[in-house]
């Protein structure tokens, strides 16, 4: 029955569709533009409606969700310099959480903060997307966003179930790459978007989707079902996590995972045996050393 199931989700998601009416996400914008002397204040209101609308109004998948399954998401941008009246600079901050089994409870997936973000932006003009061409670098970036968040969504409900989302956000980095815009290219810094997308479409690392099914339908999904067993499913996730961060150290997608999830792994086993908080610690020991102040009395002591 499982293996039905994943063969129906993966069809489902083969049919990617690019229209016009809003399903999957539920976004808010923040812009703050405090950095900025202008007295032109309405451009930052239309530029705030405008991304909203991209993200909410436009159907980005075939797929129906009912509104306790959209997919909470943040977009902040942090503006710190207008270098003309169309181009800007400055912080592009994106939070997502998704929606855990029969409860009110929320987890994050991502959350991640770009130093170093330029776009152009003309109020007359909505953000226009198409995956075979570029049209700003605003509008590809959210969209490689939402597709990389849609691909790590359906891997945490079916193994493996991403896949074609991940392929369309590999498409738009490689049309994009060509724009001359930062973060496009694996040599523009090891925290380049670029390398987000790698990451979870390496086969290499496959390790990282598994953890995320285990950590999420196998794992949170289960806890008002059976919390040993979702305890045992979480620590198998993580497990997987270590087993990608001994291939290759500091994986970008590998440093995200545990900074989103730290807070919440260690309330899910602050219940949990001695000997599994010794193994938590000494997991993230290895592959997050800056979060063990965050799981304090894990070690033992």
């Amino acid at each position: 029955m499982l293996y039905i199931k994943k063969i129906l989700i993966v069809i489902l998601l083969s049919m990617i569709a690019l229209g016009v009416s809003a399903q999957e996400f539920r976004c808010s914008v923040s812009i703050n533009s405090q950095q900025i002397q202008t007295t032109e204040k309405q451009i930052f209101e239309t530029m705030k409606q405008t991304i909203e609308d991209f993200v909410n109004n436009r159907k980005w998948t075939t797929l129906t969700f009912e509104a306790h399954e959209k997919m909470d998401c943040n977009i902040g941008l942090i503006l710190s310099e207008r270098a003309s009246l169309t181009e800007f600079k400055g912080q592009l901050s994106i939070q997502i959480r998704r929606p855990v089994y029969n409860s009110n409870y929320t987890t994050g997936l991502f959350n991640y903060i770009e130093s170093d973000f330029q776009f152009s932006f003309n109020e007359s003009q909505p953000l226009e997307f198409d995956i075979n061409s570029f049209t700003s670098n605003l509008s590809s970036a959210i969209s490689y966003y939402l597709y990389m968040f849609l691909g790590i969504t359906f891997d945490s409900y079916a193994l493996m179930g991403g896949e074609n989302f991940y392929e369309v956000a590999r498409t738009i980095a490689q049309t994009a790459e060509k724009s001359g815009y930062r973060g496009w290219r694996g040599t523009d810094g090891q925290k380049a978007r670029y390398w987000f997308m790698e990451n979870y479409t390496n086969a290499t690392y496959q390790e990282l989707r598994k953890a995320n099914y285990y950590y999420h339908r196998l794992g949170l999904d289960m806890m008002t079902k059976d919390q040993d067993e979702a305890r045992r499913n979480i620590m198998e996730a993580l497990r997987s996590i270590q087993k990608v961060h001994k291939i290759r150290t500091n994986l970008l997608a590998v440093q995200i995972f545990m900074d989103v999830k730290i807070p919440e792994i260690s309330n899910i086993f602050t219940p949990a045996t001695d000997a599994e908080k010794k193994e938590i610690y000494n997991i993230v020991k290895e592959i997050s050393p800056i979060n063990l102040n965050k799981i304090k009395g894990f070690d033992g002591r």
